[in-house]
């Protein structure tokens, strides 16, 4: 039982929380990149994400852990995001803050998403059983390259103040 719920319940309801949070996340990507805030989906994407974080700590193994370590990490993350969203609404710096922020922590979702890919799903095992063979590791530097360009590109093209100033003015 993990918090009052079957353990194999609750890992479903933290598999789902990180899939919906790297599917919203990605919405929120392309948001991004288009220069819009979609405000709607980078709340979902936080709150996921966040809840995924948090769900994750009383999972076994207990320990301080690689898998925990990142879920800090994470957290941290999401909680500078939303400051820098609904505290400092994207002003200044912030905007920066939020940009990096929110992109880490979909990038961690992710990260995750396919070192689990390689545990549980057996065509992949095969291919990483110990996750140290090359197939793994081209997966994780494949992931961190595209991440690494899609948050330039996004911290290039994501204004929404301008965006909103200049919609104003047509």
């Amino acid at each position: 039982m993990t918090w009052g719920i079957p353990t194999a319940v609750f890992l479903q309801i933290h598999v789902v929380l990180s899939l919906i949070g790297i599917a919203t996340g990605l919405v929120m990507l392309a948001g991004m990149l288009a220069g819009r805030h979609l405000a709607l989906w980078a709340a979902l994407f936080l709150a996921t994400t966040f809840l995924t974080g948090v769900t994750g700590f009383p999972l076994p193994p207990f320990g301080l852990d690689p898998p925990r370590i990142i879920g800090i990490i994470l957290l941290a993350l999401l909680v500078a995001a939303g400051a820098a969203l609904y505290a400092f609404a994207l002003s200044g710096r912030w905007r920066s803050v939020y940009v990096v922020s929110a992109l880490l922590s979909l990038y961690l979702n992710v990260f995750v998403a396919i070192v689990q890919s390689f545990q549980k799903i057996g065509v992949l095992n095969a291919l990483a059983p110990t996750q140290s063979e090359p197939p793994f590791a081209v997966a994780q530097l494949a992931t961190l390259v595209l991440f690494i360009a899609l948050g330039i590109f996004a911290w290039r093209r994501f204004a929404p103040a301008a965006a909103t100033a200049r919609a104003s003015l047509a």
